[in-house]
Parts: C-alpha cells; structure tokens; sequence
C-alpha cells in the first residue's frame, strides 16, 4: 500500500476477502468528478496505459461490481497462498517482456505470467488516492492534493480526525480580496453549516454566515408587505407548476445579498450556497481567475463559479482569457462573484414584482434565457455574465443520490395558505418585516 492513499471503509478487509481473488484493489479516488483511479481498464502491446470504453463507467460507479482489469496500483490485497505468487516481481520482469523499465507495469506483466489475474472492485466507496506529481511540481503542490482529500472527506464523511500526538498550526483566514463573502445557510440546516464552515475554515477563507429566507416560514400574506408577486405566466419550466414558497425564500436570500452589496459599497463580492463541493486548487485558480476578470476582461458584472450547463454545445471563450466562458442558459447559484455594478444592476429590474427562480433570473439579465416572453418583462438586460471554465465548485449530491436535500423543489406552492408567523424568525433570516423593502 502506498503512504499517500486514504483508505476509508473500515470494512475493506472483510470485503475482499470475501472476493477470494489472487490479487485485488478497492477502487479509489481523487474526487467524485476526476477520471483518475489505482487501475487500468486496456494495456496496449507495449506496456503502455490505454483508455477503454469500460472504464469511466467502473472509476464513475455507474457499472459497479468486482471486475477483472490488466492493472491495479497503489494499493493491493494478494493471495499468499496461489501457486504463482513467487512470480510478482516489480523489479525483475518476467521472460519476453519488452515493456517499460516501471514498477507498476512490471508488476502486472509478471502476475500475468504468474497467472493470477488482477481485479478492481467499486461495489462501496472506500477511499481516497493522490495524482502522482511530475517533475515540475513541488511539494507544496502535494500539500494542496493532500488538502484537497480532506475537503472531500468532509463532505462524504467521517472526516479525517488530527492525532493527538500531533500539533497544528491554524490556517490563516482572509477575504481573498472581496469586500465581502457570504455563505448562504438555513438554520435549520446546521450539518450543512458545519461541513461548509469547515471547509472554508481548511482554505482559510473568512466569510460572513447569512442566515437564508426559509420559505417555510413565509406566507401570503408577508409576501405581499415585501411586493412579492409571480411572474405572470411564468411555469416551471420542467414541472410546469408555480413557484415553490423555498424558491422565493431562496430569491429573497440572494436579494438580501445583493442588497448589502449596494447599501455598502462592496466593489465586489463573493457568495457560495451551503452545499458546494471544492475543486482541486481551488485558491489558486480563484487568484488566477480574478487576474483575468480584473487586468483582460474589465467591464463584466458577475461570474459563476458553480452552474448546471443546459446545453452541450461548446461555450465561446472569452478572448485573452484561459479561464472565462460566455455562459449559456444556466441553472444553479451554488456560488458566484459579484460587482457593485452587477448588483445594482439585479436590484434595478425590480425583481420582487415580478419574481422567477434565482438561477431563472440571472440568465434572463444577462440576456441568455431560451424564454423571450419571460425576458420581456426586464429591462435593461445588460448584465454581464462570465463563467469559470472549468468550473470551480461543484455540488455536494445530486437529485437522487443519498443524502440528497432540496429546500426548494420540495415546500409548497406560492398559492399555500396563509399561517400565523413569527415575525423574529424572518428578521433573523435578514428581513424587515414593518416594511415592503428586503433590508438587513
């Protein structure tokens, strides 16, 4: 076994012996979104790794199960007992073998000759690997890659725990700098809290805890003392129905943002929503990103940072940029940078009378929605959308997978019914309620 492999699964022995098979690996990761693994799926005569149609399905778990492979690495579970074990050499290569002078490949080339055939298994999840530095990289690289396993433990659980034995020093925490950084949460959802104050606390990444709009708590009757009202035609565009009460909780959340941005002069801010996923290196690709937005691109309004592309046809590059896209029609306000300008533009528009989902919203301003009778109630629709590319956060479930939560598509319609309310509990979500304006 490696020394910079995670293992994860305190059941890992049991299972694979249960597989009795002469050599066999639990397949790892480096995230739920890279391709790289501790296994090859194709060989090619030469020794050399070749890519299969078999093997994104296996390293991505859509094809699970224990499946023979030409190649493990890193980590290995052998037979002692098999008659070929004597064979395995990473050193010594088996007779005929006019392959590469490599230890892992070697290694497979002489449990062939052995026969013993090796095996990858994903039926769980059992852990972390990291990418092998080249020869450029240095070690501070390696502590990026060793941070990057941690905040993927985070999310997936149970986190990596420090020794005792051990002291650490305290990561230092900045505003990377923005003006501001808000991370949008529910109280009522305190893991998520948790799991994202931990994270940002491992980035060093100071941020100001907005507690969101809980569309649980709204009614008709408040909505009306803010101007709420819907769009007029508008349906959603997959479900067909109206607007969910945590969708206009949520619109309100980011309007409070947006708010905050003017009424203090913020040039620029950043906002994440609490169930974000970090891409590896991901501080500094941030820094390089915003190099680019502020020294080529200039006159831009806002960025994505996370987003569900709607589209596959390819998005054009922003000129000059190595980073920047012109984002299409998106869904998803997982995170995003904003401009005082760009938040002064939002709050223009007059949101609130005519309100649509957030992630409908901000296309509709940057005048990339498919829905021109929806557009045509906005004017100007000038704001000016960029996006990270690749993509800088992603999300931490999707819709059907385990642990899955949405506070948005599961709350009742705008034409609920009207509850008493608790006029405390909206003031703590950032509203004022003596009044038809969203303030802090």
């Amino acid at each position: 076994m490696d020394a910079d492999i995670v293992i994860e699964n305190q059941d890992l022995f049991s299972i694979l012996i249960q597989q009795n098979k002469p050599i066999i690996s639990p397949q790892l990761n480096v995230s739920t979104d890279s391709l790289y693994s501790n296994f090859w799926c194709g060989i090619n005569e030469h020794g050399y790794y070749q890519r299969t149609p078999d093997y994104e399905p296996i390293v991505r778990w859509h094809k699970q199960g224990c499946f023979e492979v030409p190649m493990v690495h890193s980590v290995y579970f052998i037979d002692m007992n098999h008659v070929g074990v004597k064979k395995l050499s990473f050193n010594k290569a088996p007779p005929e073998y006019k392959g590469p002078f490599d230890d892992i490949i070697q290694f497979a080339f002489s449990a062939k000759y052995a026969g013993m055939s090796m095996h990858i298994i994903n039926t769980e999840f059992f852990g972390h690997l990291m990418v092998p530095l080249e020869s450029k990289d240095t070690l501070e690289d390696e502590i990026e890659q060793f941070l990057h396993i941690k905040l993927e433990m985070i999310v997936i659980e149970p986190r990596l725990r420090p020794s005792r034995f051990i002291s650490f020093q305290p990561v230092k925490s900045s505003k990377l700098g923005f003006d501001q950084i808000y991370l949008i949460n529910l109280i009522r959802r305190p893991q998520r809290r948790r799991k994202m104050l931990m994270s940002l606390r491992e980035l060093g990444i100071e941020i100001f805890i907005l507690n969101a709009v809980d569309g649980k708590t709204l009614n008709d009757t408040y909505l009306k003392q803010l101007g709420v009202k819907q769009l007029p035609g508008y349906a959603d565009p997959y479900h067909g129905r109206q607007m969910t009460m945590g969708e206009i909780g949520c619109f309100l959340s980011h309007f409070v943002i947006w708010k905050d941005v003017v009424d203090n002069n913020y040039r620029k801010a950043l906002v994440f929503e609490d169930d974000v996923r970090f891409e590896i290196f991901f501080r500094q690709k941030l820094e390089k990103l915003l190099y680019e937005c502020e020294y080529i691109v200039r006159n831009w309004d806002l960025v994505y940072l996370g987003r569900k592309r709607l589209f596959r046809k390819p998005e054009p590059d922003v000129p000059g940029t190595t980073m920047l896209v012109w984002p299409n029609y998106s869904y998803w306000t997982l995170s995003y940078i904003l401009t005082l300008e760009g938040a002064q533009k939002l709050l223009d528009a007059d949101p609130l009378s005519k309100m649509i989902p957030v992630d409908e919203y901000i296309p509709v301003m940057f005048d990339r929605h498919p829905e021109d009778e929806w557009k045509s109630f906005f004017f100007p629709r000038n704001l000016v959308g960029l996006s990270a590319e690749p993509l800088l956060v992603y999300p931490t479930h999707y819709t059907g997978e385990a642990e899955y939560l949405s506070d948005t598509e599961d709350s009742d319609l705008i034409e609920g019914e009207e509850e008493e309310e608790d006029e405390n509990e909206i003031a703590a979500a950032g509203l004022n309620v003596e009044s038809p304006k969203v303030e802090l």
